[in-house]
């Protein structure tokens, strides 16, 4: 049975409300004191009114923690870092969306810890008995709510600007509930495991949706007031649930310098971007981004040879096609890692997806290279130039359709709340098989992310693009496209 991800919050919300009375012990004779003896309270109880404060109801808790999360207390500059069994963190996180050199397939790199903030959602869990038997076994429950509003030259069709397709509108992007185990990498005497899940909702499940998973939604609910989504014959309902992410990660610390094995639907290996807002340097995607590969469903295996190299080799079904529906292509992919000693640059070229088979439902053929350079911790850019091409797609004249393109990201932290970016793009839709326009493009953005607090983020941002060869915005009647965006993003 399929669950809306709005119906699991309600869930845990109500296992929150009955667990929580049950949170405080029932007092025994031996716990009770003498009535004329002066108990002092203990150093370390929560204060009350606090997140931790367990005589308050979940929603009283919930509430004391985004209030902690907007007033924190000052660090401690003197408290030790978590174990770590690699080379240190290249920037830091938040402001940046990441703070490690990017690696596909996995949370985090192995030898990283995980280094997730407590999030206000699980914080009010902590009193309850289902909070303490997460925390027992370290499973993570959060997420966040992201709504964003464009002003656009376009009135149709913002295509391929994404996600914002539809112009001059507010729009609810993504609900994302996450649930997850981080197996311990830095650890290298025992076996250990991990999982992931993300449910998404939105508009986005537009650019998600792998076909033979929940794809009904979108591609047999065609809409002429919707503008076609990347690689989907029709546009579909306008918001849509899609079970983004599933998969188990299995760690073997005794292969090379540890190995990481993740099973299931994992995102695409290479791209600088990510389908989640929180992960983005910017607002919208690259043109380069929108039109690649987005999930996989198969197995990877990842393995640390030193602190400079990761290889990685796996097997999947195709791209955005799940193995069992009749569009899948079994491919082979594989990456390689290389981190400087100076921890300054990085080169990750990939071969997403290959099997030398006919185009079918998104059936890539995918060569990636980033390089990644860092000027100061405050200060590095990011490069990714890919060529892709499908063989032999309807309506094409027989042989290769190829695509290139090219984009880099400027990123500079203004101070630990505030990063701003600049991305420029170049991109070859050489016969228009990935864009629906056989066309060269530009692209041109500038964004802000100001984190208000840990648990709110706010990103302006401007973006004009351009197409050489024919007009490819607004449905085809435009050559150019200039936009204002405004995005917040809630976690929870």
């Amino acid at each position: 049975m399929r669950m809306h991800p709005l119906n699991i919050a309600l869930i845990l919300l109500a296992a929150a409300g009955v667990a929580s009375a049950q949170d405080a012990p029932t007092p025994t004779p031996a716990m009770e004191p003498a009535a004329s003896a002066s108990v002092a309270p203990a150093s370390n109880a929560p204060a009350p009114g606090s997140s931790g404060d367990c005589s308050a109801g979940f929603v009283t808790r919930l509430a004391a923690a985004y209030r902690e999360d907007a007033n924190p207390a000052p660090s401690d500059p003197n408290a030790p870092s978590p174990p770590r069994r690699a080379l240190d963190s290249p920037f830091s996180s938040s402001p940046f969306p990441s703070s490690e050199w990017q690696i596909g397939g996995m949370d985090y790199p192995i030898g990283v810890p995980n280094n997730n903030s407590t999030y206000p959602l699980e914080k009010a869990l902590g009193c309850s008995a289902f909070g303490h038997w997460m925390q027992d076994n370290r499973i993570e429950i959060y997420g966040w709510i992201n709504p964003s509003a464009n002003l656009s030259t376009s009135s149709f069709n913002s295509y391929p600007l994404s996600y914002a397709t539809r112009p001059n509108r507010v729009e609810f992007d993504q609900l994302l509930l996450r649930i997850e185990r981080v197996p311990d990498t830095v650890q290298t005497d025992h076996f250990d495991w991990g999982f992931h899940f993300d449910n998404l909702y939105g508009y986005d499940y537009h650019y998600t949706t792998m076909k033979g998973v929940l794809s009904d939604q979108l591609l047999n609910h065609p809409n002429p007031n919707q503008p076609i989504a990347a690689n989907a014959g029709v546009a579909g309902k306008t918001y849509g649930y899609d079970p983004m992410i599933w998969y188990l990660e299995l760690y073997f610390p005794k292969v090379a310098q540890g190995m990481t094995v993740t099973a299931g639907r994992y995102l695409s290996l290479p791209d600088i971007e990510a389908q989640f807002a929180p992960n983005n340097y910017l607002l919208t995607h690259s043109i380069l981004y929108t039109v690649d590969a987005y999930t996989n469903v198969g197995v990877l295996a990842s393995v640390k040879l030193s602190d400079q190299w990761t290889v990685q080799f796996g097997l999947h079904g195709g791209d955005d096609s799940a193995p069992w529906d009749n569009t899948s292509r079994l491919s082979a992919q594989g990456c390689v890692r290389w981190v400087s000693k100076s921890n300054n640059d990085m080169l990750y070229p990939c071969v997403e997806s290959y099997n030398g088979k006919n185009q079918t439902y998104n059936n890539l053929q995918e060569f990636v290279l980033t390089w990644g350079h860092r000027f100061s911790p405050n200060v590095h850019t990011l490069t990714e130039i890919y060529r892709i091409y499908v063989l032999n797609a309807p309506g094409f004249a027989p042989g290769s359709q190829p695509a290139y393109g090219i984009v880099n990201y400027f990123n500079v932290e203004l101070n630990p709340n505030n990063m701003i970016s600049f991305r420029n793009e170049w991109y070859d839709d050489v016969v228009g098989q990935r864009t629906g326009y056989a066309t060269r493009y530009s692209s041109h953005t500038l964004g802000l992310t100001h984190w208000a607090s840990q648990d709110l983020e706010i990103r302006p941002e401007l973006r004009y693009e351009h197409a050489y060869d024919a007009p490819a915005y607004d449905a085809g009647t435009k050559k150019s496209q200039a936009t204002a965006l405004l995005d917040v993003i809630v976690h929870f």
